[in-house]
């Protein structure tokens, strides 16, 4: 018997694993701080969680939008404003938008809030990049049951969750109150992707067994309907590490999403 518990376990199994949050949260304050061009706490859809942060740049080539992971009930934006440093030195605007925190959603009614979000940006080229329950969230966009007024170029979905079936007999299905039709429903790696996707599955080598299989299963059953899917597997890079490059304009996260 596989313990789900266990496999979707990621701190129990990092070292230092509460120095990140810790890191993340100072750093992000200070980038707010110093980045001047920015619109904070815009709304995008009548729920108290329906708002993002715009980091903007200069004759900005388009917006890369991030979604943020912690298991659809955890986080918020507030975590993750530095890793706009790596798309704005290239031109681009960067917004991070949060949503409704299961269990006051359901994980299908916060695909459409992304999708919300989504559309609002649509003024412009889209790139779209999520972590976690947010690499679960970007791969969602790209499934031909969500309709977008949007132009998304690429998609990075970072250590996603692609199956959702195995959460069922997970601990955390107390909040997440999935049942096998939206479990289903709500998988991208069985979903019919959009022809014209572009996307990368983005992990890191280190990462807990289920996070490599879900990435080269969604990889692989997207790829064999068509779809310009590739996955990439990060050399030493575990669940937390995985999204730190973006903060690097140099790094090939932030190639790999920009090009």
């Amino acid at each position: 018997m596989i313990d789900w518990n266990d496999a979707f376990l990621n701190s129990t199994y990092i070292n230092g694993a509460a120095e990140y949050l810790d890191r993340w949260t100072k750093s992000a304050a200070k980038f707010r701080t110093s980045h001047l061009d920015a619109a904070l706490n815009q709304s995008y859809g009548p729920k108290p969680r329906n708002r993002y942060d715009l980091f903007r740049t200069t004759h900005a080539k388009g917006t890369v939008i991030f979604v943020h992971g912690g298991y659809w009930h955890q986080l918020d934006k507030s975590y993750w404003s530095h890793l706009a440093t790596g798309p704005l030195a290239h031109g681009w605007n960067v917004a991070f938008p949060e949503y409704t925190l299961a269990p006051n959603a359901r994980i299908s009614e916060i695909t459409t809030e992304i999708a919300a979000v989504v559309t609002k940006m649509a003024s412009g080229p889209i790139r779209l990049i999520g972590h976690s329950a947010g690499g679960h969230l970007v791969s969602r966009m790209n499934c031909t049951d969500i309709t977008l007024a949007a132009d998304i170029q690429k998609t990075v979905s970072i250590s996603g969750i692609h199956d959702l079936r195995p959460l069922i007999s997970t601990d955390m299905n107390h909040t997440l109150k999935l049942d096998k039709i939206e479990a289903l429903s709500e998988s991208p790696a069985f979903a019919t992707a959009k022809p014209k996707t572009s996307i990368t599955f983005w992990v890191g080598a280190s990462e807990r067994p289920e996070f490599l299989r879900q990435n080269r299963m969604i990889c692989e059953n997207w790829s064999r309907a068509g779809v310009k899917a590739t996955d990439h597997y990060a050399p030493n890079d575990h669940h937390f590490s995985i999204i730190e490059p973006l903060s690097d304009p140099n790094s090939s996260l932030t190639k790999e999403l920009l090009k």
